[in-house]
């Protein structure tokens, strides 16, 4: 069964998540991050997953299939090549324009981002429809799956950690910020006021967002969070029903289950 052997990777802008399914309940097994960078080689990406392997002692023959979702194109070949070597199979990529998981309802498929249609597959398969995906990541993107499972529409913007990164960048006397819910909106000191436009202001943007989208859909779709950063907005936004940090792998099983071979 390829779910009982299977690694996903999902290739963001910042970090490259890996996902290891070793059981036939297709439930992950063990989970890596690691910076991406694209000065590294195959070569170098390709120790790095064997390293990575070896500390968890996990052989990598037991390696069946490989499916990637990727946001970096100029990675792919590489990627490609280390999973040829690490594991002596060619990986599946995920695009959200050659799948026949999800129906794209956007006017451009082709621009849907692979790690995007990974996440919203996974959430259809274990919360239902109609439905929100909010992955908190690089960007904040909020997704729309409808009530007949069609991925219908999306709304983007900066992710947290940029936004921290471009106001500190920009602002030579404020300092880096625990990312840390303060007990009052009321800042009463420079790091409290920081924590509390960001953190704060983050929950607000999510339930607008969430509550114009229902709106629009015309239903009350469940909304649930994903991405490194979830666990820092969605304790705060009542609209989020739950935390999910693997629907991207989950996604990526289902696309390689559903290829013949």
């Amino acid at each position: 069964m390829l779910g009982a052997c299977l690694l996903a990777i999902d290739a963001g802008n910042t970090e490259i998540k890996l996902g290891y399914f070793a059981d036939g309940a297709g439930k992950v097994r063990q989970t890596w991050r690691i910076a991406t960078d694209s000065r590294r080689t195959s070569d170098e990406y390709a120790a790095l997953f064997l390293q990575l392997f070896g500390n968890e002692r996990i052989a990598p023959r037991d390696v069946r299939s490989v499916a990637i979702a990727s946001v970096v194109p100029k990675l792919d070949a590489t990627l490609d090549a280390a999973c040829r070597r690490s594991f002596g199979v060619e990986p599946s990529f995920l695009e959200a324009h050659r799948q026949n998981l999800m129906p794209v309802r956007t006017e451009h498929p082709a621009e849907v981002g692979a790690d995007l249609i990974a996440m919203a597959i996974g959430g259809k398969a274990r919360y239902g429809t109609p439905l929100i995906v909010v992955s908190y990541g690089t960007a904040t993107v909020f997704m729309a799956i409808n009530d007949t499972g069609e991925y219908s529409g999306v709304a983007i913007a900066p992710g947290i950690q940029i936004s921290i990164d471009a106001l500190v960048g920009r602002a030579a006397k404020l300092p880096q910020i625990a990312l840390d819910a303060p007990q009052s909106a009321l800042g009463k000191n420079t790091v409290e006021a920081l924590q509390a436009g960001f953190i704060f202001g983050f929950v607000g943007q999510s339930e607008a967002l969430i509550a114009r989208m229902r709106d629009e859909m015309g239903v009350r779709a469940r909304a649930v969070a994903t991405g490194g950063l979830a666990d820092v907005i969605a304790p705060h936004c009542p609209s989020i029903e739950r935390v999910d940090p693997h629907l991207s792998f989950e996604g990526l099983r289902l696309y390689r289950e559903s290829l013949p071979g």
